[in-house]
């Protein structure tokens, strides 16, 4: 089932909401937090490559993998390579950014584990991460069957497709628990600090939820792939 639009036309929204996104989280964590930091005495500062690599990193660069394949007009073995080659670099991101949660939290002795949002982002770079091992298998190299890649196909889009809502949903989670506990520490409620982050936020659930749109969307006429056609 496709809706009347083509993928090429409507990732335009979600590429600027992206861009838009990114500008919000690094002006939060570089204007207002103080700046992103690998090793500090201001624990703060590593912390500050969380949000900023699970966003950009994992969030943004997840999506446009996803949109690729139904929106560049390219052959199908090049989506597939930048479909493949993408995922990855989001993947290796978001790891990086969730040890920088947990360096953040063993230097400052805080407890690790403890929220609903740090269970949800383990799970979700676990399902990645398997997901990413088992398309590169079956579609990549060595490569399954013809039947083996028909029997999979939807339920590696209907896999990436869930475990893309759930970080998206995940990201959410955290600008939530960190927006409170800024408060609770003193932040204005309603300061341009707690509306950047809101807002911040905000973009990033419209962004996934074009991106997930775009797998409605007609693919680009120049590479009609029906075996990858619309959900």
């Amino acid at each position: 089932m496709a809706i009347g639009v083509r993928a090429m036309h409507l990732t335009i929204v979600p590429h600027v909401l992206a861009v838009a996104a990114a500008i919000m989280v690094l002006v939060w964590c570089i204007s207002f937090r103080g700046g992103l930091a690998w090793d500090s005495s201001d624990k703060s500062l590593i912390f500050n490559t969380h949000p900023v690599l699970m966003l950009i990193g994992f969030i943004l660069l997840s999506g446009e993998a996803i949109m690729c394949y139904k929106s560049l007009p390219l052959s199908k073995e090049v989506k597939k390579l930048i479909h493949l080659v993408v995922h990855a670099i989001a993947l290796i991101l978001g790891i990086v950014g969730v040890y920088a949660a947990f360096k953040y939290h063993n230097e400052s002795n805080i407890a690790n584990l403890y929220s609903l949002h740090s269970w949800l982002g383990i799970g979700v770079i676990v399902i990645y991460g398997l997901q990413w091992i088992y398309g590169f298998l079956v579609f990549f190299y060595p490569g399954g069957s013809g039947g083996l890649r028909s029997e999979s196909l939807p339920w590696h889009v209907l896999v990436g497709m869930f475990v893309y809502i759930l970080a998206v949903a995940t990201a959410a989670i955290g600008f939530l628990e960190k927006l409170t506990f800024l408060e609770v520490s003193g932040v204005d409620k309603y300061g341009a600090e707690a509306y950047l982050v809101n807002f911040t936020a905000i973009v990033t659930i419209l962004y996934g939820a074009f991106v997930v749109l775009t797998c409605f969307t007609q693919a680009h006429q120049a590479d009609h792939d029906y075996s990858y056609s619309a959900i």
